[in-house]
């Protein structure tokens, strides 16, 4: 049985009313409707002052509806780390495309709006590292199955388990390479516009 489903069980053979349950819970009527018809979910608080009013233990409250919730906790996730992932993408790439503009129009004071676009970039990178970190998800595998809302199973991710450290050598390298080269490229731009 849903959590939905519970709460307006339980609200009917207490005889109360949606209003009189959302005065007696501190929310709106509105919210009541929208918790029974599993619109979303009362947060923990909400749902200690339903087991009071209702006399009923938590567990027989949301018997049923446990894996439901963690699906919904998993979706909001994947989305948060996905709208995280375009935002920092973005501002990457606006890292990247403004340098040479902004220091041929502002000269070394460029170095002010580049670097605010940059720590920008570099929060939204560690929104996207805490994400990963909070949900275990390390190797590209990993990731892009987290992504798309998948699990893989023991086997697999003991073999990423194993991946993790030669992944971040090359993701090392990697970035240290990505960085020469657009220094490089950055610095034969400056001296072709100034010579």
């Amino acid at each position: 049985m849903e959590l939905g489903k519970q709460i307006r069980k339980y609200r009917q053979e207490a005889q109360l009313s949606q209003e009189d349950l959302a005065s007696r819970v501190y929310v709106s009527r509105q919210t009541i409707s929208n918790w029974e018809n599993d619109k979303s979910y009362p947060d923990v608080s909400s749902l200690v002052l339903l087991s009071e009013i209702f006399q009923i233990s938590l567990d027989e409250m949301i018997k049923g509806d446990i894996e439901t919730m963690k699906e919904v906790i998993k979706k909001e996730e994947i989305e948060k780390m996905n709208r995280y992932g375009v935002i920092y993408t973005l501002l990457l790439i606006g890292t990247a495309v403004s340098a040479v503009p902004l220091f041929m129009w502002l000269g070394h004071l460029a170095i002010i709006p580049w670097g605010m676009i940059f720590a920008c970039a570099m929060v939204y990178a560690f929104k996207i590292e805490k994400v990963k970190k909070d949900n275990d998800v390390h190797t590209y595998r990993e990731i892009v199955a987290f992504s798309e809302g998948k699990l893989l199973d023991d086997i697999q991710k003991q073999r990423e388990i194993g991946k993790r450290p030669y992944q971040r050598l090359l993701l090392v390298v990697g970035c240290a390479v990505i960085s020469f080269v657009v220094c490089v490229l950055i610095g034969l731009i400056m001296n072709l516009f100034l010579s």
